[in-house]
């Protein structure tokens, strides 16, 4: 009985002591979130008052939204969209051999696992938008630029999500298939794939479903696209037709979502 009870008041102090740390680490996020908040000017209410009015003058000057342009964004708007599959698809094509390289029960050895870890962080680190004015600088005006900063980009956010995957399949198959004598490609092809295939359907979909809205953007450096259109309408204060522009934009990005749902569904 003396026993059971010591166990007893042995398990209550642990849960004591993980909820003392559980709420020590809750409170020193929450200041750490209010002390962002404070340190970003969020707190100056007077700041804040004194942009309603602005905000108000440009909220009336987008209403009504002008569509008298609509027709000379359907290519824009088409640019946008072939940018944001050419960017997956390029983004993919990189990505997979390098998360296959960066995933430690894929990769050959540590060194090449850690320099292909250090190859993600770095192009992830990079926003798209710099890519942009970088390709922009380089290859000239376009939707080319586009396509490379956001499969660039994305390589690093993708890649991590594939060799995040491909660590943690069932080694069990891996294992027999090296035991049968299996090549390292055949291992992959056989054993790893077929377990994380549905997984990198499903990134790859979410991040084409981010490349449209970084697409429009990315048109605002020059890339092309319909953020061209957005940046014009904004340099010559037609904000009637920014309004128009967005609206039509976020009419695109439910499309493409919802297409993005629909293919997720098929490829269950």
């Amino acid at each position: 009985m003396a026993l059971a009870e010591s166990r007893h008041l042995t398990i209550l102090a642990d849960e004591r002591r993980a909820a003392f740390r559980h709420a020590s680490l809750a409170g020193a996020i929450g200041v750490v979130c209010i002390a962002s908040l404070w340190i970003t000017g969020f707190f100056d209410a007077e700041r804040l008052l004194e942009g309603l009015p602005a905000l108000g003058q440009l909220a009336s000057e987008m209403v009504p939204p002008d569509f008298s342009r609509w027709q000379s964004w359907l290519r824009p708007l088409v640019d946008t969209l072939a940018m944001s599959i050419a960017g997956t698809v390029l983004a993919v094509a990189i990505s997979l051999p390098l998360a296959l390289l960066a995933a430690p029960n894929t990769s050959p050895n540590v060194f090449i696992q850690q320099a292909c870890r250090v190859l993600l962080s770095a192009l992830r680190s990079v926003p798209e938008i710099i890519m942009g004015i970088i390709f922009v600088a380089a290859v000239g005006f376009g939707a080319l630029p586009g396509v490379l900063a956001l499969a660039l980009h994305s390589v690093g956010m993708v890649g991590k999500f594939y060799a995040e995957a491909i660590e943690h399949v069932d080694p069990k198959p891996l294992e027999a298939a090296r035991a049968a004598g299996a090549s390292p490609f055949q291992v992959i092809t056989h054993a790893v794939l077929p377990q994380v295939l549905p997984q990198l359907a499903d990134i790859t979909i979410y991040r084409w479903e981010y490349h449209f809205r970084a697409s429009a953007v990315l048109g605002i450096v020059g890339a092309g696209g319909i953020g061209f259109e957005l940046i014009a309408a904004l340099r010559i204060i037609r904000y009637d037709q920014v309004s128009a522009i967005l609206l039509t934009i976020l009419l695109c990005v439910i499309v493409v979502d919802g297409l993005g749902a629909w293919l997720r569904k098929q490829l269950k």
